[in-house]
């Protein structure tokens, strides 16, 4: 059976359209390189140094890595930029240790330690990452970081804490410098968590004197448990770059309950004054304000004469005033004040004051 002349036509035409039968031009075959590390970053804390970056996933020619390489740690020292790896750790895909945090990417991390030797004021060290394929390949460094080698001070060993009325009161003695450097400056780090919480938020950086260092901490809440830990801080200026900040390891963690115990000021100023002309008699009290921010209120007592103190008031008075209409012509009375914290502190009775009230 022939087929007809335009039904060919209309195939020939269709097979040129879609490339059927028409072999594409060749790929080139991939060279399986993963991309370079673009976000290295170092962290020094003491004589550690924390690295992190994203794990390359696609290879240079932009296709998904199907078999990854060794990952390589590079250190070099005094030299920035770094022309080649001096490698200081190899690790293979099943060593390499990832951390993530909501919303973020995550980060593979890992931790050197820091050569003792050589270590100066004005020196460093540069890192940077080499991800291989499994020929042992690689597209090149990653960015590169610097660390400071300037020795790092000593951690802190004796941190203590007092509470007081108004503050927790943090103090430690600063540990003697590793040296006296025109390019380095010192200082301290104060962190705080409350017990339960996941991490410390830091709570101030004050200066290194170089004596008792001391540091009032007065946001706190009673009743609240709090950890706290002291931390050094080195600011070194290298010969390149911008200056850089490292902590020292941490101080000892102290936990604080800070325990209302602390009764309020005794009020002061009382006065009192009789009122009664035309009227019912009363004598009015007034006295200067507690300005605690604990402050719940206040109690008023009265005696006469030979007569233990009696409460006047069922509920804490809120203001510092009280008008007293239980009185009687003839009596004299006597008059003191207490102030009353939130969780029941009182304090002494203030000074007391005296009226009579006159016959009519």
């Amino acid at each position: 059976m022939r087929t007809p002349l335009s039904f060919s036509v209309a195939a020939l035409s269709l097979c040129l359209a879609t490339g059927c039968g028409i072999p594409g031009a060749p790929m080139p075959p991939s060279l399986e390189l993963p991309r370079p590390v673009n976000d290295l970053t170092a962290v020094r804390k003491g004589g550690r140094v924390l690295l992190s970056w994203s794990e390359p996933v696609e290879t240079t020619d932009r296709r998904n890595i199907r078999r990854p390489g060794l990952t390589v740690i590079c250190r070099s020292v005094g030299e920035y930029p770094m022309k080649d790896c001096t490698p200081v750790k190899r690790l293979r895909p099943d060593e390499l240790h990832s951390t993530s945090m909501p919303g973020r990417k995550p980060r593979v991390t890992f931790e050197d330690v820091l050569p003792t030797e050589g270590q100066s004021a004005t020196q460093f060290a540069a890192y940077a990452i080499e991800v291989l394929n499994p020929q042992g390949k690689n597209a090149g460094l990653s960015n590169q970081v610097l660390v400071p080698l300037a020795p790092a001070l000593p951690p802190v060993r004796d941190l203590r804490a007092e509470v007081t009325p108004d503050a927790v009161v943090l103090q430690w003695t600063a540990p003697e410098r590793p040296g006296r450097f025109a390019n380095v400056s010192y200082s301290f780090r104060v962190y705080r968590k409350p017990a339960e919480a996941p991490a410390y938020t830091l709570l101030r950086d004050i200066p290194f004197t170089g004596g008792v260092e001391t540091l009032s901490d007065r946001s706190f809440e009673w009743e609240h448990p709090y950890q706290y830990k002291v931390v050094g801080v080195e600011r070194v200026q290298l010969p390149i770059g911008e200056p850089i900040e490292f902590e020292s390891e941490d101080s000892p963690v102290i936990s604080v309950l800070p325990h209302d115990i602390f009764p309020p000021a005794t009020p002061t100023g009382l006065q009192a004054v009789f009122s009664g002309t035309g009227q019912k008699p009363f004598i009015d009290l007034t006295w200067a304000p507690n300005m605690e921010a604990d402050l719940a209120g206040y109690n008023v007592f009265r005696s006469e004469a030979g007569r233990a103190p009696v409460q006047l008031n069922q509920q804490l008075i809120k203001a510092p005033a009280f008008r007293d209409e239980n009185v009687v012509a003839g009596h004299s009375y006597t008059y003191t004040v207490n102030a009353v914290d939130e969780r029941d502190n009182q304090s002494p009775r203030s000074q007391p004051a005296t009226e009579s009230v006159p016959l009519p």
